[in-house]
């Protein structure tokens, strides 16, 4: 694939990024994608390795090596065919995937990996300026209704499906835009919102319908989809935050991530919050190390914080995996997101104590060191210090689905809280309740949006299965 000696001939090329004094500027994105030629080259890295591990330790099982060769040999819209093949937003998951596939590159065994990233950013941003990404309405339509419920990447792409199968798809979403996660969990500056916009659209010309503001198991009654529609498929996200029940939990100034964000990204499109939580001119303390609290670092440096710590109570991991053991797997490695290079004070194998304040407003946090003895966290005796915090976000994941959805509709639950449902045999995405689905973080859990588009896509080709007995839907 690509050119037979590129591995050896050319260096991997990374994206550029606007300086950090521009981008703190405002909520744009800022990582530009790589000219046409700048790809062909990094395609061209693509080394024939006989087994594309790519591919597996992609979750969409993308096509990898076969667009590099495309992208190489100059032949783009073949590429985005590729691409769209085995992935519904691939401009989703070319901004603000992690990349397992590149960890899983035969090359990375003992150089860098091919840049399949930036690539994939590369091709659909050139399939969106040459106007190849068009609407796919279904020739024949089945007569049968699907409620699909949540516009994240999960219902989206398994909406999305479903009507190029021909069915009439219904898209429920609680919040007043489109887009779930997507739209209120990650900020402007990773992914630009109109990107949401124009997938809407195209939706809309394939028949879906979009319908904002109808909370399932709230203003919307869930027997009014059971009895009105053919098939459910619950895709909602895993929202239920982690909290930190210490002493100071319930002063002013210590809040859950996904609320910060949230409320800056709305602010973004144009809302009015009064009593918007802000980071400006205060000490802001992130408790977590993820791409959750990675946000928020980004977010409170762009709202003009004095200074921002984020605390992570695992240890600091190695700054390099031995690709020996870990390879193709994802490694346990230090990572640095563009955010923390923006400013940020880190530190690790911290466990909070207490929130401290005055005039119930936080003021500082208590802390100790932690280490891990005989697989227990343990504190270390004399270590405790003080961070001064005047506001603290909460960002430790998340630990299932908000209940009430999967309580509205009866649905068995796992031990974790997520809705059952298997993902191999007769009845995969199936879930205890008749002609009712889950896919995505519904059923699976905290996870990667490139993850949600997979089982949004095979939940697809279940329900098309469920109600027509078979399907051409890609498994």
């Amino acid at each position: 694939m690509g050119k037979p000696t590129g591995f050896m001939e050319f260096r991997r090329l990374s994206e550029e990024s606007l300086p950090v004094a521009e981008r703190l500027k405002n909520y744009r994105e800022f990582v530009l994608h790589l000219t046409d030629e700048q790809a062909a080259v990094q395609g061209a890295r693509c080394m024939d390795c006989g087994i594309p591990f790519c591919s597996s330790g992609c979750p969409v099982n993308n096509i990898i090596p076969d667009w590099n060769d495309l992208v190489y040999r100059g032949q783009w819209r073949q590429a985005l065919d590729v691409l769209h093949s085995t992935n519904n937003f691939p401009e989703f998951t070319g901004r603000i995937c992690p990349a397992p596939c590149e960890a899983a590159c035969t090359l990375n065994i003992n150089n860098d990996a091919v840049g399949i990233k930036s690539i994939e950013h590369a091709i659909i941003d050139h399939g969106w300026e040459q106007g190849w990404v068009a609407p796919q309405p279904a020739p024949n339509k089945t007569g049968r209704k699907v409620a699909v419920v949540g516009a994240g990447p999960a219902g989206l792409a398994c909406a999305q499906q479903l009507a190029r199968a021909g069915h009439a798809v219904v898209v429920f979403e609680k919040h007043d835009r489109v887009g779930g996660l997507l739209r209120y969990g990650i900020p402007d500056f990773k992914l630009d919102k109109a990107l949401i916009e124009r997938r809407m659209e195209q939706m809309r010309a394939e028949g879906v319908e979009f319908r904002v503001n109808q909370h399932v198991g709230d203003n919307v009654p869930a027997q009014q989809l059971i009895d009105g529609f053919d098939a459910v498929v619950l895709t909602g996200g895993a929202e239920q935050p982690r909290d930190l029940p210490v002493p100071g939990r319930d002063l002013d100034g210590v809040h859950f991530a996904m609320d910060f964000l949230t409320q800056q990204n709305k602010t973004v499109a144009g809302d009015t919050l009064p009593g918007q939580i802000k980071a400006t001119g205060k000490h802001v303390v992130v408790i977590g190390g993820g791409d959750t609290g990675s946000d928020c670092v980004g977010t409170s440096n762009r709202h003009g914080a004095a200074s921002v710590t984020q605390i992570e109570v695992m240890p600091r991991p190695a700054e390099q995996e031995n690709k020996a053991l870990t390879w193709p797997d994802w490694p346990l490695k230090l990572r640095t997101s563009s955010s923390q290079e923006e400013g940020c004070n880190r530190d690790w194998s911290v466990l909070t104590k207490e929130f401290v304040g005055a005039g119930g407003k936080v003021e500082k946090l208590l802390a100790v060191r932690a280490e891990f003895k005989d697989g227990k966290l343990v504190e270390i005796p004399g270590s405790e210090f003080e961070i001064k915090a005047d506001l603290v976000l909460l960002a430790m994941g998340f630990v299932s689905p908000v209940q009430k959805v999967l309580q509205a509709f009866g649905v068995e639950t796992d031990a974790r809280g997520n809705a059952k449902a298997a993902t191999e045999g007769a009845g995969c995405y199936q879930t205890s309740v008749a002609k009712v689905f889950a896919a995505g973080d519904m059923r699976r859990g905290q996870s990667l949006v490139v993850w949600a588009i997979r089982e949004g896509r095979q939940a697809a080709r279940a329900v098309d299965e469920y109600l027509m007995g078979s399907s051409d839907l890609p498994r």
